[in-house]
């Protein structure tokens, strides 16, 4: 087994020369964070403004949450549609929702522009669902979507569901009675634990090979506007009233606008003019977590997939949230296999600076990833399973679980893209166009977004 190894990196070019900050320098763009957002960044900023950008990444490019996730592409936030709609209104809501599921374009027009041809796999994605109130909530969320004029999602229940009889009569027309193998077919398990299914687009790819290679078409394309800086931790911002200065250690860099796209990492002090420290929003809206997978190898005999499972919260609350992930995987040159990922429990932070990609995988986490495994995933009870990677990775959560992008509302010199909340490939292409629009300049309609003015705290 390969502790603390991601499968992505597996597949990164591991013989690239990488560049370091050797002299000061002055740009037009700073981008903070060499991972999906930062590159999606640069890429929209360059094909969209004239101006030069510089990419700063404190380890290696692609190295942290984008290169040690779970590599599904899904158009869903964190929390319901409903929520969103109680918190933002109908409208803004549906906009957002719209925003994410409109970056499936962004991804088709990266991919093009830049003539990858790294495995993207669509398919049809699958939630379990374990209790009546969590079918209800997806029912509302489905009811929210119509009436929003956004597709519904295919919700499917189990004809012998015990509440079948009981749901009101306002989500007639937006869920389909099934049978219990029907919802054990779907879910691809044996246990009777599910009695319902969500359904909706989903995909996969490596997230940190995307990275790379986007990147090494800007170095192609933009030689004399783009270039990417490694091993280059920018430890503190001075902000000033029309440009940055960004501390790079034993250098300097002067910038007319700065780009946090750093997930989670909350490592980097923020300065006024005058020296003081700036209560910058990323600080206290978001707060870290690890998320902890582990992955092996199958044979090339099942089609991609996605599938997450919402077990009852009341009979195990730490532990009632798994998502598996299925897709073509070369371990070897010119061997193909299936690589079954498996994630899920997750710890919060309190500082993300405590954490490392360096610190050791808990047994406890490969205990509780193996179980749910043998018990869900129609696994031998005594067939041992030989994973071949487990990793962790720093995720970034706001407190209202929506991404932060926009300027900082004390400075717009500083811009924003960041915190994934477990789902940040489209969120962070959304964020790299949108950060695009603000550099070039265009009015930028007001959205769900957008960095708050008021201090969320009181």
């Amino acid at each position: 087994m390969r502790k603390n190894r991601s499968p992505w990196l597996h597949q990164l070019r591991q013989d690239r020369e990488r560049r370091a900050l050797t002299v000061d320098l002055a740009t037009d763009v700073a981008i903070v964070g060499g991972g999906i957002a930062g590159v999606a960044s640069a890429f929209y900023t360059l094909k969209y403004t004239n101006l030069n950008v510089a990419l700063f990444e404190r380890f290696k490019l692609a190295h942290g949450a984008t290169g040690h996730n779970a590599g599904q592409i899904t158009s869903y936030f964190e929390r319901g549609f409903a929520s969103l709609v109680e918190e933002f209104g109908l409208l803004k809501a549906a906009q957002g929702q719209k925003n994410i599921e409109d970056a499936w374009h962004l991804l088709d027009e990266m991919y093009t522009d830049a003539g990858l041809d790294i495995p993207l796999s669509r398919f049809t994605g699958h939630a379990g669902v374990s209790s009546q109130e969590q079918v209800l909530a997806f029912l509302e969320n489905n009811r929210l979507r119509q009436e929003a004029g956004l597709t519904p999602e295919t919700i499917r229940i189990a004809s012998s569901a015990d509440f079948v009889s009981t749901i009101p009569d306002i989500y007639r027309g937006l869920y389909m009675l099934v049978s219990p193998e029907d919802i054990r077919d779907i879910l691809e398990t044996t246990t009777n634990d599910f009695v319902a299914t969500l359904s909706y687009q989903k995909g996969c790819t490596n997230s940190a090979l995307f990275t790379e290679e986007v990147m090494m078409y800007l170095n192609r394309v933009y030689p004399e506007r783009f270039t990417l800086y490694e091993h280059t931790p920018i430890r503190k911002l001075v902000l000033k009233h029309d440009y940055a200065l960004l501390d790079g250690g034993k250098h300097e860099v002067r910038a007319r606008h700065v780009v946090l796209c750093t997930n989670g990492f909350e490592h980097i002090r923020i300065l006024n003019e005058t020296g003081l420290d700036i209560d910058a929003k990323y600080h206290h809206l978001l707060s870290g977590k690890i998320g902890y997978m582990s992955g092996y190898l199958e044979k090339l005999n099942k089609q991609p997939t996605a599938i997450s499972y919402f077990t009852d919260p009341s009979t195990d609350p730490d532990n009632s949230y798994f998502y598996l992930t299925r897709r073509g995987y070369e371990h070897e040159q010119g061997v193909a296999h299936n690589l079954i990922s498996v994630g899920g429990p997750d710890v919060p932070l309190e500082e993300t600076a405590q954490y490392s990609l360096e610190d050791d995988f808990p047994e406890e986490m490969e205990e509780v990833i193996d179980r749910f495994v043998h018990r869900i995933y129609n696994i031998e009870p005594n067939k041992k399973i030989e994973y071949l990677f487990t990793w962790h990775g720093l995720m970034g959560y706001t407190k209202n679980g929506v991404r932060l992008i926009g300027p900082e509302p004390k400075n717009p010199v500083l811009l924003y893209n960041l915190g994934c909340n477990g789902v940040g490939i489209l969120p962070s292409l959304h964020g790299a166009r949108e950060i695009a629009r603000h550099l070039a300049g265009e009015k930028v309609e007001e959205s769900i977004f957008d960095v708050p003015t008021h201090d969320p705290r009181k």
